[in-house]
């Protein structure tokens, strides 16, 4: 293969890193990413540093807050597979433009889908556009199938994505970004403990409120209580005051949090988490 025929290419000895040696590595890495677009630069090492911080505050164990540091450095390696008019396109991308940038998720897995010792870092990385609700890319995975770490570092690339200028935009207010973060957790996309975490870490004021269940917010707190008592959803935005509408959209973002896809798990979520007689 082309990977056993470069490495016996290498001249002299094949060298081990140390762990030191590998971050700055990851960090060379995150660089040379960037360093393919002047409004990308420091990118992903800012990301990398909020990951880190956020993993931490969150209370991750030691080696997954240094997991969530390396899988920052490299969360965008896929964006190199792009051409370089793209990246710095100022307007609208068309269709199939879209789905060459959909794709740079996919292109991080791969390029780090060897050695092994990188392919846990590159299965990380490659879910930072992946979203609670199954909206994001490049696999639409549900809430239940993003682990802390992915949750952390799409919400850290997110907050420095908008708090830096892009060809079609100017960059956001610190605040501006912050308040575009809750409204994506509000909406279900992003994770409410790791925009908390992420904001902290960037010295933003977090207002803590009473420990969420599953992220679940007092209104949907109502519904799944709702749910969990065999009422319709007509009966539900009777009770409610608000329509059926928007108890699906309640509902569908319910189960993405909590994992479940029929209204009997959904049940059993509440009775196990003593929702039902809150």
């Amino acid at each position: 293969s082309a990977w056993e025929v470069l490495l016996a290419a290498e001249p002299g000895e094949q060298t081990c890193l140390s762990t030191e040696q590998f971050d700055q590595a990851l960090a060379a890495i995150a660089d040379f990413t960037d360093l393919r677009s002047p409004t990308m630069l420091g990118h992903s090492r800012m990301v990398a540093e909020l990951a880190e911080g956020a993993a931490r505050r969150l209370g991750l164990t030691p080696d997954d807050v240094l997991t969530a540091r390396r899988a920052g450095f490299v969360h965008d390696v896929g964006m190199t597979s792009l051409p370089m008019l793209l990246c710095e396109k100022d307007g609208s991308l068309t269709d199939g433009e879209w789905e060459r940038v959909r794709l740079h998720s996919y292109y991080t897995e791969r390029i780090f889908a060897r050695p092994q010792a990188l392919a846990h870092i590159g299965q990380l990385a490659a879910l930072h556009h992946e979203r609670l609700d199954r909206s994001g890319y490049h696999r639409g995975l549900p809430g239940a199938l993003l682990p802390p770490i992915a949750r952390i570092i799409a919400v850290a690339d997110v907050y420095r994505a908008l708090i830096e200028p892009r060809p079609h935009r100017a960059a956001f207010a610190p605040q501006a970004a912050a308040d575009q973060l809750r409204a994506e957790v509000k909406a279900g996309r992003l994770d409410g403990d790791a925009v908390n975490a992420v904001l902290e870490t960037a010295g933003h004021r977090v207002h803590t409120r009473h420990k969420l269940i599953a992220d679940l917010s007092d209104r949907e707190m109502d519904v799944l209580r709702l749910v969990a008592r065999s009422q319709t959803n007509k009966q539900i935005a009777e009770q409610l005051t608000i329509s059926i509408n928007t108890v699906d959209a309640h509902i569908r973002h319910i189960y993405a949090k909590i994992g479940v896809s029929t209204r009997a798990a959904a049940a059993l979520f509440a009775m196990q988490h003593d929702i039902v007689g809150h």
